[in-house]
């Protein structure tokens, strides 16, 4: 059983807190301590997020110890694995501090502001021998991980070793990928005001859509990117609140993806849309569950692991630890380039979308 620490208890904090639990109680982690600047957050209070698979729960904080710095909890306690929930700008230096401790490390997305920082945190696990694995939590999403499936299925001819023998679409001529929300509010997350705390909207909200495309499609060579600052205020300047992006394979593939983080009172939304040679797959809005269109009319509803995906992604690194396994999910290469493409994003966004070269 693994020793496990948490650093950071905001709104996602407290949704890793409650899969720890789950986790511990299934006799995978022993949860050692949690961490956060603001003593008030050790308490047994009720969880709210808008996110699926993050639920209402409360816990009993004296199970485990309490820290409100990191060198103490590093100094205090002996930790096989710690995750961290902590804003962005703060990821790459308390990341790098916990792999230099030789602890395994799950830290939330976006993996850093900058593939510097990300280059930075790689070579700290390589040279502690410890895993490092970012929060792109779609990688273990059901809806997601049957677009996947089928993207992989265009690669292979034998039907016998395909994830989905019964379904044959061909491969992905086009694709559409969506979310959005309303802007984080409250005193606690003025830090996602800021660009250079959070990277604003394309940094922590987008980035999931781009570390899908990455995922699925690999990475493009260039990007196309439009966004606005629609938000005003006096403490505001996160960049850009909505962005629309194209991005451009060798293979001609057409690919976008949108966000918009000031859709007030409509909650949280995700959706894409993939055609292929002989069909579509879907996953409708407002979360709706993902569905083969085949031009034929024969459509499929495919089974997947619809098990809270952020639980699965930790207990992934968890076998990985145990194991010494390979991380093919999920390694940390690949979430240094999806910022990658997010930097090319955002400077495409700021020439008015000039195509921009990944690099």
């Amino acid at each position: 059983m693994l020793n496990a620490g948490l650093i950071g208890l905001g709104g996602m904090g407290r949704g890793h807190l409650e899969n720890l639990v789950r986790l511990e109680k299934e006799g995978l982690v022993h949860l050692k301590a949690v961490c956060d600047i603001d003593p008030s957050k050790f308490a047994n209070v009720e969880n709210n997020f808008n996110i699926k698979g993050i639920g209402e729960s409360k816990f009993d904080f004296d199970s485990f110890a309490h820290y409100t710095s990191v060198d103490d909890l590093i100094a205090n306690e002996k930790l096989d694995l710690v995750v961290i929930a902590i804003p962005t700008y703060l990821h790459a230096d308390n990341a790098i501090k916990c792999l230099d401790a030789g602890i395994n490390v799950m830290s939330e997305k976006p993996m850093s502001l900058t593939s510097a920082d990300c280059d930075r945190m790689i070579e700290a696990a390589k040279k502690n021998g410890k895993y490092l694995m970012i929060g792109q939590v779609l990688r273990f999403w059901g809806e997601y991980t049957v677009l996947k499936n089928l993207v992989e299925d265009s690669k292979i001819c034998d039907p016998a070793k395909k994830a989905y023998p019964d379904i044959d679409l061909g491969k992905p001529l086009a694709g559409y990928f969506f979310r959005g929300g309303a802007q984080p509010t409250g005193s606690w997350q003025n830090w996602y005001w800021h660009k250079e705390k959070s990277g604003g909207c394309i940094q922590d909200q987008h980035i999931h859509d781009v570390d899908m495309i990455n995922w699925l499609f690999g990475m493009p060579k260039a990007v196309c990117s439009r966004g606005r600052n629609l938000i005003k205020g006096d403490d505001y300047d996160a960049g850009y609140d909505a962005v629309s992006t194209q991005y451009i394979y060798d293979d001609d593939i057409v690919i976008n993806s949108q966000d918009d983080w000031t859709m007030n009172g409509r909650g949280f939304w995700m959706e894409y849309r993939v055609s292929f040679e002989r069909g579509s797959v879907i996953m409708g809005a407002n979360n709706g569950g993902a569905v083969v269109m085949t031009h034929d009319g024969k459509d499929v509803t495919p089974a997947f692991d619809s098990d809270n995906a952020y639980y699965k992604e930790v207990k992934y690194l968890i076998g990985l630890i145990e194991s010494c396994g390979e991380n093919t999910i999920n390694p940390p290469t690949a979430s240094r380039d999806t910022i990658k493409i997010v930097e090319a994003e955002v400077k495409s966004c700021d020439l008015k979308g000039q195509i921009v070269e990944v690099k």
